[in-house]
């Protein structure tokens, strides 16, 4: 099968039969073999029915049903579980991304040979201070921080290549971050391009401005977990080591200096205990030992877990 087309969507009843329309005008206009997988997370309207009804009409429109709202990262991931296309496409259900993409976009992953390709919406119509204003100012830092160069992090339309979303564990709220996972596991062919955008014409949008601050949050976490997630004791062990140096070496001068007011000055004044110092270091020398501990246990965790499958294998000869 050439195509895999996943829409993932949340009372969107207006803009499905449309949505429908012109993916299969466009897959069969370009002679696609293909399917379309409708993830309808916790609908409350006819969404679902209109999905039923479509797969009765056409075997290449398949659905999944969520009993409850979940999210658009477990509504990917069980998608991707299912999708036999060698490309798959991701779009938004609200008519703001254009199916008439799709032959463009599986080009660059066919042709052109990338991994991934994502969407960048560089003309948006979305209100400028809740949407367009905060993410410039959020892809901005994701580029920074993550080291992947795009522009439109949060584009719901994309193009994988098969094996980059067998491979990736969407999760949370990381179906932003999939260009960052991708990365992280191997497949560094990744790229952008211009696409059309429009204002949403039903309904309203089911995210606000608080998915920002989520989406930084998460990054950090990715950014973390990428680093050290497989070598904890570089982290927890350099700053805890770190830390007990310093509280060491403060808690032996302060001794050191004790010693020589009072042998050689036959000073006594206040005991060492007094000092706000003794108890800096006595807590930095605590801390240190704890995040030494910390991770040591982590790459305890880590060589129990060596069974579980953590990377991707390019090719076989």
């Amino acid at each position: 099968m050439n195509l895999s087309v996943v829409v993932p969507l949340l009372n969107e009843e207006e803009s499905l039969h449309e949505l429908y329309a012109r993916i299969n005008k466009v897959c069969q206009e370009n002679q696609l073999s293909y399917e379309i997988w409708f993830v309808d997370d916790g609908s409350t309207d006819s969404s679902w029915q209109i999905i039923e009804n479509l797969s009765k009409e056409n075997h290449h429109v398949h659905g999944i049903k969520f009993s409850r709202n979940y999210g658009k990262s477990q509504a990917l991931h069980a998608a991707f579980d299912k999708v036999q296309g060698d490309v798959v496409i991701t779009m938004d259900a609200d008519l703001q991304d254009f199916p008439e993409e799709i032959p463009e976009l599986y080009n660059k992953i066919v042709v052109e040979k990338y991994d991934l390709v994502s969407g960048w919406k560089k003309k948006r119509f979305d209100n400028v201070m809740t949407k367009n204003l905060p993410s410039k100012l959020f892809n901005s830092a994701a580029r920074n921080l993550s080291g992947v160069e795009l522009h439109d992090f949060n584009c719901g339309l994309k193009a994988y290549r098969k094996q980059v979303v067998k491979s990736v564990d969407v999760y949370g709220d990381l179906h932003r971050w999939i260009p960052v996972l991708a990365a992280n596991a191997g497949f560094k062919k990744i790229t952008e391009k211009p696409v059309q955008h429009q204002a949403r014409p039903y309904g309203t949008s089911k995210f606000g401005t608080e998915r920002f601050i989520r989406g930084f949050l998460d990054l950090i976490t990715l950014w973390f977990v990428s680093k050290f997630g497989g070598r904890p004791m570089h982290f927890f062990g350099a700053v805890g080591t770190l830390m007990f140096i310093f509280g060491f070496f403060s808690a032996f001068w302060l001794g050191a200096t004790k010693l020589v007011d009072v042998y050689y000055y036959h000073v006594y004044g206040n005991l060492i205990a007094e000092n706000p110092w003794f108890y800096i270091a006595l807590t930095m020398m605590i801390m240190g030992t704890l995040l030494f501990v910390a991770g040591f246990l982590g790459e305890l965790i880590i060589r129990q877990s060596r069974g579980h499958k953590n990377y991707h294998i390019e090719e076989v000869i």
